[in-house]
């Protein structure tokens, strides 16, 4: 069943205020603004803000179910013969190709990156999202493998693949903040990318392989 018109609705209005959220945090930083100014930019009252985001916090990690969930959606849908190291190398291949936001590789990340930066509240919000997706990815590797209660190699997968993508990440904002141009990023990007999965490939190339 598609979605009805009182969800969209729903949809569109928390969509509509994390928006404006995010205009004012990258106008005047994160721990400037306050909730009572988002209502007021966004024309609704402080309850109805918190009625769709619990903290201000959540206002600026509005994507974090997708970002939790993204990595599992990539083991879930792995081709045939395709082991978990190679779905999210292609994963964030494409990313690459094309700019994605999932990996932070889209437009804007390095002004995503400094407002995180200035606020600790933020990078302690970001250290726990880090923490929820690699949770995420041990319990969906553990329950497809059928993994018992005392085999790591859930969570090492996850903590290494997870940890070469984060780094990734980081050395493409970093440049960009450097003040370098995507066009001279991306190729390195490619080619660092490459060069990581290369090495998870020895221990980790059969893990999960699907048949």
């Amino acid at each position: 069943m598609g979605e009805g018109l009182r969800e969209r609705k729903k949809r569109e209005t928390r969509e509509r205020i994390a928006d404006i959220a995010m205009g004012l945090f990258m106008a005047k930083g994160f721990d400037n603004v306050t909730v009572a100014e988002v209502a007021r930019a966004a024309d609704v009252s402080v309850n109805t803000v918190f009625n769709y985001f619990s903290t201000k916090e959540d206002l600026f990690a509005d994507r974090q179910d997708l970002v939790v969930d993204h990595p599992v959606q990539v083991i879930r849908e792995r081709e045939p013969g395709e082991s978990v190291v190679r779905a999210f190398r292609r994963d964030i291949l494409d990313a690459i190709g094309t700019r994605h936001w999932r990996y932070g590789f889209n437009l804007g990340a390095d002004v995503f990156a400094r407002i995180v930066d200035a606020s600790p509240a933020l990078v302690a919000r970001l250290r726990e999202m880090h923490e929820l997706r690699e949770q995420a990815l041990t319990r969906a590797l553990a329950d497809e493998l059928d993994a018992g209660p005392d085999d790591l190699r859930p969570r090492l997968v996850a903590a290494h693949i997870l940890t070469t993508t984060r780094l990734l990440t980081h050395y493409s904002v970093s440049r960009r903040l450097a003040g370098e141009e995507w066009e001279s990023i991306e190729p390195d990007l490619r080619a660092e990318a490459e060069k990581a999965f290369d090495l998870l490939e020895p221990g980790l190339g059969d893990y999960g392989r699907r048949r």
